[in-house]
């Protein structure tokens, strides 16, 4: 082996070792920051315009890049525009979608009713969030993704546990489950959209579900 060979293999020795601990684990390499960190950072950015006051129709990706502080492409690696980009940051803001226990269809639509209550609850206590609604919807391009990422997702796993139901004779096979999912939705719509005066005190989810299945329970023989 020539002594440009022998440094070459010292060097790689050496490198490994700094990334090697003293139990012997590979130690994680230093460098480009983890994907996760730089997500967070952008949305960050995109929260922080939004807290100063910025329209969205003013938050432009150079502008998000720039507070950020990563550049253009590093955004667009993640999102193919500014639409997928606000779906995110509103999904992050809001409260997480929960996990159904799946131990019946009253259960499961308790639990998505009250996941509803509080994204209410929490759009009432937080103006910001309240005033880019309110912006979304005047622009169509952006409500449309916003639809199709957020809403809809949430709408067919409705569908599905109401169509479980159905299958298992919860609710009455007859039963359309495009029509009981709006019974069922709409009363916490109404009062966390419609009417802003409205309660959405504890207990709601299971008072809605409960007077639903009155009408759509299986009929005594």
């Amino acid at each position: 082996m020539g002594g440009a060979d022998q440094a070459a293999t010292a060097a790689a020795a050496t490198a490994a070792a700094a990334t090697t601990d003293a139990a012997g684990r590979r130690a994680p390499a230093r460098g480009r920051p983890r994907s996760e960190a730089v997500e967070r950072s952008i949305i960050e950015g995109v929260m922080k315009l939004l807290e100063e006051g910025v329209p969205l129709a003013d938050i432009s990706i150079e502008r998000v890049a720039r507070i950020a502080g990563v550049g253009k492409a590093t955004i667009y690696r993640r999102w193919r525009g500014r639409e997928e980009l606000f779906c995110d940051v509103l999904r992050t803001a809001e409260p997480p979608d929960p996990e159904l226990p799946g131990t019946s269809m009253r259960d499961d639509l308790v639990v998505l009713l009250e996941s509803l209550r509080q994204r209410g609850l929490a759009n009432r206590s937080s103006v910001i969030m309240h005033s880019v609604y309110a912006q979304m919807k005047s622009s169509p391009k952006l409500w449309k993704a916003y639809h199709a990422a957020v809403i809809e997702p949430r709408r067919l796993k409705t569908l599905d546990v109401l169509r479980r139901g159905r299958a298992n004779g919860e609710i009455r096979a007859d039963i359309d489950v495009e029509l009981a999912n709006d019974l069922f939705v709409g009363p916490m719509l109404v009062r966390a959209v419609v009417r802003p005066d409205a309660g959405l005190e504890e207990g709601l989810p299971e008072r809605i579900v409960d007077t639903v299945l009155a009408g759509l329970g299986p009929t005594a023989s």
